[in-house]
């Protein structure tokens, strides 16, 4: 094996991973990731550092895949020259252009981009405006001033966190006394876009809160404020920047903010990198970092994350607290319809469970409305997880909670979460 060969195996991974992220068909992918290897093998002579090789290489897969949205823009007549505001995204829909601007507007009311499209896009001057609206034209002055002033604060995405105006949500101390019933209703299929374990839907504009409580006690232990601070970039994958701050619920001043991207396709949702201080130092770990990334962020094969459009599959299924599961790697599946009144409201519910996809030793049952979102999240322990922290069992810890019994083996119901959605 010579010195490109040895080279590439070592980073063929990440190259790979690369590549899928950007381009969701999987035989493109695999064109794309043949012409970036023969690049790569024909300019490697090229190459004086070669410890350099690995962001060398990262550069050529990111031209090839560029070409790639080039082309397609060619067949699909888009003007790439023109597109000084947006970017190529592919998608089940084909080549889209992303405008930041126009992302921008979806954020406002109605009457606000009606007014600033027929101002900036129409170019038309005020008096027809307000002939066309049937409005005076001092109204149409206000509307205008009003809707500028709304798009500035929205562009380009300020944040109340970045402001340091953004305070950490009343939630109850207790969380309100809730019932579970099985009902005989076939599941539906719901669209599910929260980020796994976070609960928010990384779009720009979104903010959650939520909180994280004891059983049997009830009580809240930890609150957390997420919100959606804009637009970022990984390796040339566009997601959105989230900011997680969370604080014990008795010391709401006490608070750790953490910072992550994500990224929402047509698809799948997925992170592409997390941010750690380690000792003053902003460290960086994006999903070409490997096991470091992916044994705490990282879902699916090369990363896709969980699947957005969710149905019963059959992967698991469950029979009261029985439950048996396929021998899968990554197991997630819809395993009933349940009604779930909490707080006194009533919602018609599917189950989503989570069997040790991202923790060994760790199932969730998660309860989702028809728009897919989270009404209540409960976490179990195997018996035995992490017993040499805890140094007893969970049936021991916790003997009054709900237990599930899966292939076979005891979990324990440990706490539950949830959000402001349902508030």
């Amino acid at each position: 094996m010579d010195e490109f060969e040895k080279l590439l195996e070592a980073e063929r991974v990440p190259v790979e991973r690369f590549v899928r992220f950007r381009l969701s068909a999987r035989a493109d992918a695999d064109d794309v990731l043949q012409e970036v290897y023969l690049a790569a093998c024909q300019k490697f002579h090229q190459l004086k550092n070669k410890d350099a090789f690995k962001p060398w290489l990262i550069s050529i897969a990111r031209n090839k895949c560029n070409d790639y949205f080039r082309g397609k823009a060619e067949q699909y007549e888009i003007p790439i020259d023109e597109m000084t505001e947006g970017e190529l995204a592919d998608s089940r829909y084909g080549v889209s252009v992303v405008s930041t601007v126009r992302e921008t507007l979806d954020l406002l009311g109605d009457k606000d981009k009606q007014i600033l499209y027929l101002y900036y896009w129409k170019a038309l001057p005020q008096a027809d405006i307000a002939r066309r609206l049937n409005i005076p034209v001092g109204t149409v002055k206000s509307r205008l001033h009003t809707a500028k002033q709304k798009f500035k604060r929205k562009y380009p995405y300020h944040s109340e966190a970045l402001k340091g105006e953004y305070t950490m949500k009343k939630l109850p101390e207790f969380i309100p006394a809730y019932k579970i019933e099985a009902s005989d209703k076939a599941p539906f299929s719901v669209k599910w876009e929260e980020l796994m374990g976070w609960f928010l839907v990384p779009k720009l504009g979104e903010k959650l809160s939520w909180g994280m409580y004891d059983m049997p006690s009830r009580k809240c232990s930890h609150i957390y404020d997420m919100l959606v601070t804009g637009k970022a970039r990984v390796h040339g994958i566009e997601g959105v920047e989230l900011t997680a701050r969370e604080a014990p619920y008795s010391d709401k001043k006490d608070v750790i903010s953490r910072t992550f991207v994500a990224q929402l396709t047509d698809t799948h949702c997925r992170y592409l990198a997390t941010i750690r201080n380690d000792g003053g130092v902003r460290n960086y770990i994006t999903f070409l970092d490997g096991d470091e990334f992916m044994s705490n962020w990282g879902f699916g094969i090369d990363n896709c994350g969980n699947e957005t459009d969710l149905a019963a599959k059959g992967d698991i299924r469950r029979v009261g607290s029985e439950v048996t599961s396929a021998d899968k790697d990554f197991l997630l599946d819809i395993v009933g319809r349940y009604t779930v009144t909490i707080g006194g409201k009533r919602y018609d519910t599917v189950c989503v469970m989570d069997i040790e996809t991202y923790n060994s030793g760790v199932v969730s049952e998660q309860f989702l409305d028809k728009n897919g979102r989270t009404i209540l999240w409960r976490r179990y322990n195997r018996d035995d997880w992490a017993i040499d922290r805890y140094q007893k069992k969970w049936s021991e810890q916790l003997p009054e909670n709900d237990r599930l019994t899966i292939n076979g083996v005891t979990y324990i119901h440990w706490y539950d979460c949830i959000t402001d959605y349902i508030l």
